[in-house]
């Protein structure tokens, strides 16, 4: 940010976690306890960041290799043809979604505590 700005500022969603990464203001004169909050703040976005992008990623990679099962149960490849990927329908991949909520349940309770 500019030097002049006087306010956080908030870049473009981060690639692996989806979070939007902010650039806090930090006022010239920052008192002991405004700097206190501004880092518990900018803890807790490294932390959130942490968290999104190993979750982010762990739910990719799952999802790959749930519809790579499937498809190979059906006797088909990933790729179709004409070199489209393959897809499942809704209902098959809503067992995915519904295994991998179940499965991180514990994860997200432990998040939002």
């Amino acid at each position: 940010p500019p030097a002049h700005s006087r306010n956080d500022w908030i870049g473009p969603p981060d690639k692996h976690s989806n979070l939007r990464p902010v650039i806090f203001y930090v006022p010239p004169e920052e008192s002991p306890l405004e700097r206190r909050l501004r880092e518990a703040r900018q803890e807790a976005q490294a932390c959130n960041q942490r968290f999104w992008a190993r979750h982010n990623r762990a739910f990719c990679q799952e999802k790959e290799e749930f519809i790579y099962s499937r498809l190979k149960a059906k006797g088909l490849e990933m790729r179709d043809e004409t070199g489209q990927k393959a897809t499942l329908n809704a209902e098959e991949m809503a067992d995915f979604y519904k295994d991998f909520l179940s499965k991180n349940f514990r994860k997200h309770m432990q998040y939002n505590r």
